[in-house]
């Protein structure tokens, strides 16, 4: 089938990028995944639509941006068990700084994390931002405003270590 080679093209060109992206959004590789799945198997019933619009990845960001919304709202997932960091006696590596980022943007509520991901990561617009969110453009600034301030006042201190 023609529709089955040009979706399963899309997936292997952009899999690992769409992966990135929804852990950005939750915070867990494995949940990551899951909604990775769910919104490829999504794509997948619209693609003969959506394929000939041309946004494929577009469509696949909101179904991931969707579901996460979904899937917080179920109660399990309002409890977050957390550990203790460890000071660091070295120059964090970039592993760390990364692993600092995603922590910190975790710690962000989470309208704040998704305009951040969307605005600073991907590098959409405000209007392609609140299109994807289906917010006022102002709301995309103010939440990019008031994260990257956030994530500013939490990662600046371990800069100077």
């Amino acid at each position: 089938m023609k529709h089955d080679a040009a979706f399963s093209d899309f997936v292997a060109a952009r899999q690992t990028h769409l992966r990135r992206i929804a852990y950005a959004l939750c915070g867990d590789w494995h949940r990551a995944d899951d909604l990775l799945q769910t919104a490829l198997t999504k794509l997948y019933v619209a693609w003969p639509r959506i394929r000939h619009e041309g946004n494929e990845e577009a469509y696949c960001r909101q179904i991931m941006v969707r579901a996460n919304i979904d899937e917080s709202r179920r109660p399990w997932r309002r409890e977050r068990p957390t550990d203790a960091v460890p000071e660091h006696a070295t120059e964090p590596s970039q592993v760390e700084e990364r692993s600092a980022l995603f922590a910190a943007l975790q710690a962000l509520p989470e309208q704040q994390r998704k305009v951040v991901v969307l605005r600073h990561w991907l590098g959409l617009s405000v209007r392609e931002t609140a299109a994807e969110l289906g917010i006022n453009e102002g709301t995309v600034k103010s939440h990019s405003s008031r994260g990257l301030a956030a994530l500013e006042a939490v990662l600046a201190p371990q800069q100077h270590r």
